[in-house]
Order: structure tokens, then sequence, then C-alpha cells
């Protein structure tokens, strides 16, 4: 029987808003619109809807956040864009036409989850009225039940930051309102102390807190590790300092039962591919697996789920025409070479992402 994939982790923005985003530029070769027809043409190698011929179907995405201008105080244009971001992602929910974006709404795989922007910095009170504020322009119960977290990319912001007051006091919040946290770290663009920066502040963020108070934090793209270290064989990476030092971070992580993986980002880690021809999948596998490894035996297959990064991913799989199949297809040699069982695979694909983040899919 065909089994649902979420996938758990994409970006949506019409280019009607690309001059709100942090990281636009003239030059920028994400510089388009990348909505839900994109995704849609993206993801058209598998089915919404169960096919008796087909292993899997796309029932439905987590959209995050996509690091738009914004601060954490509301004055001047702090609070603007990321508002902005969470009525367009109302617009997406409703099914209505945004900028050039016309599919029908039956074609379309759903928005199962929003993870907006949130100014988790700020501290409880910041965030319980920009919260507040993110309901209203969610609009309705229907949208705003979707919401089941925030993000504040801390990736790019200085030494410090996850340990600040305000940040514990923050993630404290989000835990007892019952919404997630997702963390997105670089141990390769930032540099392997972001990685014990989180591990420390997961240590204060958790101790002392009663189980059903803590906030579950869904850890972004294997955080980020560096797929570019100079590659012989599997060896030649699992002897690597870079590598150790990564394994004991992400194995500290996981001791946190509150905690999950996301299987996502490795196009835009690894050394770029062209849309043609098709690349070696087994032979990336073999690349990928000393990290997989080690992201398995930390947080076993029922904390560790499927996602795309997509329209990121474009960028090193090469191209929305092929990037998301590609990546589908070296997450399922992942998983066989693994060993998973079908229960155990059904999980990656959908069920631990709903799961972690609160979502019924009843109705939806």
């Amino acid at each position: 029987m065909p089994f649902p994939i979420v996938d758990s982790h994409i970006h949506l923005f019409p280019a009607s808003h690309l001059p709100s985003l942090a990281w636009y530029g003239p030059n920028s070769p994400l510089g388009s619109q990348h909505c839900v027809d994109e995704y849609r043409q993206a993801t058209s190698s598998t089915p919404i809807v169960p096919d008796s011929t087909k292993s899997n179907y796309h029932r439905g995405f987590i959209f995050i956040e996509t690091d738009r201008i914004s601060s954490i105080e509301e004055s001047g244009y702090g609070w603007k864009h990321v508002l902005d971001e969470v009525s367009l992602l109302a617009q997406i929910v409703r099914g209505e036409p945004i900028d050039e974006d016309q599919y029908r709404h039956v074609d379309r795989p759903p928005c199962l989850g929003i993870v907006p922007w949130a100014p988790v910095l700020g501290g409880a009170v910041v965030l319980e009225r920009y919260m507040d504020k993110a309901k209203e322009a969610a609009g309705t119960d229907d949208v705003w039940r979707r919401v089941r977290g925030v993000r504040y990319l801390v990736q790019d912001k200085p030494s410090g930051v996850m340990l600040q007051p305000g940040f514990i006091d923050g993630l404290k919040w989000l835990g007892r309102e019952n919404l997630t946290f997702d963390l997105g770290v670089s141990a390769r663009q930032g540099a392997l102390w972001q990685l014990r920066e989180a591990v420390e502040m997961m240590e204060r963020v958790y101790e002392g807190v009663d189980e059903k108070d803590q906030v579950v934090m869904v850890i972004n793209h294997l955080c980020k590790p560096n797929l570019r270290l100079p590659y012989t064989s599997p060896e030649s990476i699992t002897t690597n300092p870079d590598f150790l030092e990564w394994k004991a971070f992400i194995t500290a992580m996981a001791q946190h039962p509150k905690t999950y993986m996301k299987l996502s980002g490795g196009f835009s880690e690894l050394p770029l591919l062209t849309p043609a021809p098709e690349p070696d999948i087994p032979s990336l596998v073999e690349r990928l697996h000393p990290w997989t490894d080690v992201v398995f035996d930390a947080f076993g297959p029922g904390r560790v789920m499927f996602g795309s990064d997509w329209p990121v991913c474009n960028l090193g799989g090469g191209g929305n025409d092929v990037t998301w199949r590609r990546w589908k297809t070296l997450v399922e040699d992942i998983l066989e070479r693994r060993g998973l069982s079908e229960e155990q695979r059904r999980g990656i694909w959908g069920e631990v992402a709903l799961e972690a983040y609160g979502i019924k899919t009843e109705g939806l």
C-alpha cells in the first residue's frame, strides 16, 4: 500500500515579496518566484493522491520561514515583512492565486504546517506579543491551527546569541505553549562553535523543566555538516577531526528526547551537481553514510524526518526539474542501506514530522 510523504522543510515566496527577503540581491540565484506552482513542478514525479502503481505519494508540506528582513522589536519595519509572510501562507492555505501562481487547489500538495519567524531572542514577553500579531495575520482558525512552531535563524548570528537569557526564556515559553522551535546552525559555513553553543543552550533550556513543558526542537539539515571534506573512502571521513567533533555534538543533542533531526539540506553542502547527466546515486550514498549513520545511531529512526529544503536544494542538486526527485531517491537508498523496516521508513517519510510538530491531518 502506498505510504504518504510529508516534506518537512520547504520555503515559498512570490516574486512580489522578493525585496523583503534578507538575503535577496540582484544576482541572487534564488531571485525569482518560488511558490506552489514551482514546487508542484519540482515534485511532479510523485503523485499527490495514493496510486497503486507507486510506492508513495505526496501528502503535503511544512512551510519554514524564509529569513525576511526583521528585528526583535516591532518598531519601524521590524515585524512588517514577517507578518506579511504569515498572511501569504493564509492565502496559500485558502488556495488563493498569488502573482503567477495559478494551479487549482486540488492540484497542490496541501500545507500541513506553518513555522513562521518569531523574535525568540526577545524573551517570553516580546514573543507572546508577536504571536498575538501573527494570529491576527493568519486570519482564521483553519490557518492558525497549522502554525505549529517558530524559527529564529541563528546560523548567521554572532557567538553567544543562543546563550542569552532572552533566548533561553523564549524557548521555555515555546515549550509551555506547545510550540516547536526549528534550530538552524551550520557546521560548515558557521564553524563548529555553533554546534557547541547549541549543545550548551539545550542543557540550559531543558534543565529542571518538566517533560510536558519542554520545547520540541527540530534540528535543520543535519546541522549543515562539511560534506566537502576531502573524500577517498568512508575511513577518510570517520577519522577526520572535523567529522569527529561534529559527531560528538550531534550525539550530545540527541541525548534530549525532545530533539528531532531533519534528513535534509545535503545538496547545499555536497559538491554541485549538474542538470545532466544523472548523478551516481550509489556513490553519493557511500559518501553520505558516515554522516547519516551518526544521525541514525544518535537519534534512532523514530526522531529523524525527511525534508527537501526546497528551493534551496535546487542550487546544489541540478535545478528545479530534477533536484527534488534526486534527493528523494538518495534518501530512499540511504534508508535501504541502513536496513530499516517498512514501519521505520514510513515514519521517516512522514509520521515523525507529524508527531514532532503535533499535526493532526484530519480535515486538512
